[in-house]
């Protein structure tokens, strides 16, 4: 089934960043995000989903592990269970992303320290 932007389920998080799900069931998670300049994610780790990150516009920063790695436009990471992650917006424009989680991390995400 096609689905577009303007037709998936939208929800806010954090300090006004907004979520499109576009794709939603047990096996694998599709979101489309923005984050507006300067928010953060609170950094967390999944017990069982694998996820990858994949900048749209903009540029983020993925806090993985303790070290910040900066991802421009049409530039990835992959995160693996179990590690400590977050994503933040330090610049001073919007930036949009596709967060892909396999399985599903609805249920699945922890608060992690630090």
């Amino acid at each position: 089934m096609k689905i577009s932007k303007k037709d998936a389920a939208h929800y806010i998080w954090g300090n006004q960043c907004d979520g499109w799900r576009l794709v939603q069931n047990e096996g694998l998670s599709v979101i489309h995000e923005r984050m507006p300049a300067h928010t953060s994610e609170v950094k967390h780790y999944h017990e069982k989903a694998r996820q990858f990150f994949f900048v749209l516009s903009g540029t983020a920063t993925m806090d993985i592990g303790g070290k910040e790695i900066q991802l421009n436009e049409q530039e990835g990471i992959e995160v693996a269970p179990l590690i400590p992650h977050r994503l933040l917006n330090q610049s001073d424009r919007d930036v949009e992303f596709l967060v892909i989680s396999a399985p599903n991390s609805r249920g699945d995400r922890i608060a992690a320290e630090g």
